[in-house]
């Protein structure tokens, strides 16, 4: 009984260790000074809708292509922070692969460029490609998720076709397998939707795979 007794509590504190490990490898915090100055003038701009107050840093960990673990930084709107702390934590203990995770401004705040890149990110103070309306991307309301595998799809009124990033036109095919691949059955997919997010693959005018709001 006693052998017993040490094993079950040798088994709950390994769990307890590993449960803590893994919370701190995912931490939310405000915008420090050294943060703005990463930002400021590039992904933030002065603007009437969102504050630098408004907003918060998600330092992260998560599995890359190859299956090596990384280090990760999304800045995004305070009132889903715990929901992108809770999915991107779950992500890791499944090991999801996401191939990186950096601030836009590591591309010049570029949303082509990042895309290219295959880089998930979330803030960014723009407006929607091709219109006067603001994505919900300014607000960090939204995330992009393996974007060049998960590319934004619209066909015009001419039937011309517009790809985001144009780099992405062989996986615009969505019933071919490739890796990163977002659908209904992926677990980004169920993990976002079940924490209230939209996802832009489900929209009608327009396919954005890698998009998901709030």
């Amino acid at each position: 009984m006693r052998k017993v007794l040490l094993s079950l509590l040798l088994c709950y504190s390994l769990s307890w260790v590993q449960a803590q490990t893994t919370h701190e490898r995912f931490i939310v915090e405000p915008i420090s000074d050294a943060v703005f100055q990463r930002i400021n003038g590039k992904s933030f701009k002065e603007n009437p809708t969102i504050r630098r107050s408004d907003l918060r840093l998600l330092r992260l960990q998560h599995y890359d292509g190859e299956g090596i673990v990384r280090e990760g930084e999304i800045i995004c709107n305070k009132s889903i922070a715990q929901d992108l702390k809770e999915i991107f934590e779950e992500l890791f203990r499944q090991k999801y692969r996401i191939e990186r995770i950096r601030l836009i401004d590591e591309y010049g705040a570029d949303d082509e460029t990042s895309m290219r890149a295959n880089n998930t990110y979330c803030f960014c103070y723009r407006k929607v490609a091709g219109s006067n309306k603001l994505s919900k991307h300014a607000q960090g309301l939204a995330i992009d998720i393996n974007p060049l595998y998960n590319p934004c799809v619209k066909t015009g009124k001419d039937g011309r076709r517009i790809v985001q990033p144009a780099t992405a036109g062989k996986y615009t095919n969505r019933k071919k397998t490739f890796p990163y691949k977002i659908d209904r059955n992926d677990l980004c997919y169920r993990l976002f939707i079940q924490h209230g997010f939209t996802w832009g693959g489900n929209w009608r005018s327009l396919k954005d795979y890698q998009h998901f709001e709030k």
